[in-house]
């Protein structure tokens, strides 16, 4: 039960944050951001919202009776959290000439993450062909 509904609160608010953050990319900072920076907030934004849209369907049509379940969820959960928060913070901190240089590896992680939860979601849709 606590995973459908990590997935919908997930799903709710990076869908939220992700129109916040987007307009906030578009007005307030598109003057101060130079073009390659703006493409990568933009870039996080968009991971984002495609993986808000994932939880809440996961959410759902997703059965959460095995463990698989949790894990494909946690691993969108973290790796959208990892992935575009990551560049949020590299690209601001970059913006104010103070970039946080911690941050640069934790953006593959989050991606791997995302690639993760990928395919364990595909093996659970070849699984239950079988």
């Amino acid at each position: 039960m606590e995973t459908i509904l990590l997935a919908q609160a997930a799903g709710a608010l990076f869908g939220l944050l992700a129109v916040i953050l987007g307009a906030f990319g578009a007005h307030a900072l598109k003057k101060k951001l130079t073009p390659q920076q703006l493409q990568s907030f933009e870039t996080g934004v968009k991971y984002q919202m495609y993986h808000a849209i994932v939880l809440l369907v996961l959410a759902f049509n997703l059965g959460f009776d095995s463990p698989l379940d949790r894990y494909i969820v946690n691993c969108f959960v973290w790796g959208t959290v990892l992935f575009s928060f990551s560049i949020y913070g590299l690209v601001l901190s970059d913006s104010n000439g103070k970039k946080l240089r911690f941050l640069g590896p934790v953006t593959p992680i989050g991606g791997l993450l995302l690639v993760i939860a990928w395919a364990l979601l595909f093996y659970s849709f070849m699984a239950s062909l079988l």
